[in-house]
């Protein structure tokens, strides 16, 4: 066959764009996606060419912290199809996923392509869910995913998926989704969620966090029973970097020492050293559900704490379900479950601020 796969640059602009045009009558990428995709992206983009002549190409994106790769969009130019470029093409990004230390891949297809889900499902990949009206002509899509490296000892929980609704409210959504796996009777819903955030958030005015911080989370989780321990780094006052009014300061940091006493009347503990990835796994085995606090730049590239339920560990990588969906890079909620993060990228994103905050709060069944 001969075909060759190398990395697209600037220079494969033109020949791009006449391929989408070549290959698509609808949900074409344009030529200025395809320059960001080229230039300013966490993606790559592949081509492959037989004599210098170009048959197809396949985009790929990443993901800024989790261990998870995308494969965006595959095209094959008529002329060279059913010759293997599309499987040359897949293998080519399954290599360059493995490369950048992703060890899932995940992709649509529509559901009346019946070659590409035959060409994935013979190179392992297994449907997961369905995409509703996924493209331009309103067509179905199934969701495939792979796992590149075979994970030793897997641990993950069942979770029921949450949506937080409002952009503050991770910290109350993923509390729900950690209640609920320990205590079905704990019905998630969005009266619970708005009644969480008002209990755990110390907001003042417009001003703060507008999230929950580590004490007011497993204040609320106390106050329904569960047992709860509390780790954070820094015992001082939480996400007050950016409010610069010192009343407003003040006043959050009243409510803090209010909820921190409120914990110790209820026998929660309150630990200042932190949890490494092992450590979180032996507490998970032991029962507990930890919400950790992450730094949602490294994820969504947004600076504000961002919190999330750790739904199961292997020998390389923390699962975490996260509350938020970026609907705007076409994700949706499967992409939010079970989220792999390999253990070394969770260390250094699991902190939050110019002190490096890093908070878990526990939860469990109570004995």
């Amino acid at each position: 066959m001969n075909v060759s796969c190398r990395e697209a640059v600037l220079a494969d602009l033109a020949g791009l764009v006449e391929l989408e045009r070549a290959c698509f009558d609808s949900d074409r990428i344009s030529r200025r996606q395809l320059r960001h995709l080229l230039s300013r992206a966490n993606a790559v983009v592949l081509l492959a060419e037989r004599d210098g002549k170009l048959l197809g190409d396949v985009v790929m994106l990443f993901n800024r912290a989790t261990s998870t790769a995308r494969i965006y969009s595959i095209a094959v130019s008529p002329e060279a199809r059913g010759q293997g470029v599309a499987r040359r093409l897949v293998e080519a990004a399954e290599e360059a996923a493995w490369e950048r230390q992703r060890a899932w891949v995940r992709l649509e297809v529509r559901k009346d392509n019946v070659a590409s889900i035959g060409l994935f499902e013979g190179l392992g990949y297994h449907r997961f869910g369905e995409h509703r009206h996924y493209y331009e002509d309103h067509a179905d899509a199934w969701r495939y995913e792979k796992t590149l490296h075979p994970s030793n000892g897997i641990e993950r929980l069942p979770i029921a998926y949450y949506r937080q609704s409002l952009d503050f409210t991770c910290g109350p959504a993923a509390l729900m989704m950690a209640m609920h796996a320990l205590d079905p009777d704990v019905e998630p819903s969005r009266r619970l969620e708005l009644r969480l955030w008002r209990e755990a958030t110390t907001i003042f005015m417009t001003s703060g966090h507008g999230g929950c911080g580590p004490y007011g989370l497993g204040l609320a989780a106390a106050r329904r029973g569960f047992r709860v321990e509390i780790f954070v780094s820094d015992q001082g006052v939480h996400f007050v970097e950016t409010v610069r009014d010192p009343e407003k300061k003040h006043v959050i940091g009243l409510v803090q020492e209010d909820m921190q006493e409120q914990l110790e009347q209820l026998g929660v503990a309150i630990h200042s050293e932190e949890l490494s990835p092992a450590q979180l796994r032996t507490r998970f085995q032991a029962g507990a559900i930890p919400l950790a606090l992450l730094s949602s730049w490294q994820i969504y590239e947004a600076k504000v704490p961002h919190w999330v339920v750790i739904s199961g560990f292997d020998d390389h990588f923390v699962y975490v379900t996260d509350p938020f969906v970026d609907s705007e890079k076409g994700e949706t909620e499967l992409d939010s479950i079970n989220m792999p993060i390999a253990n070394d990228m969770f260390s250094r994103i699991a902190r939050y601020g110019r002190r490096a905050l890093r908070a878990v709060v526990l939860i469990s069944r109570e004995k």
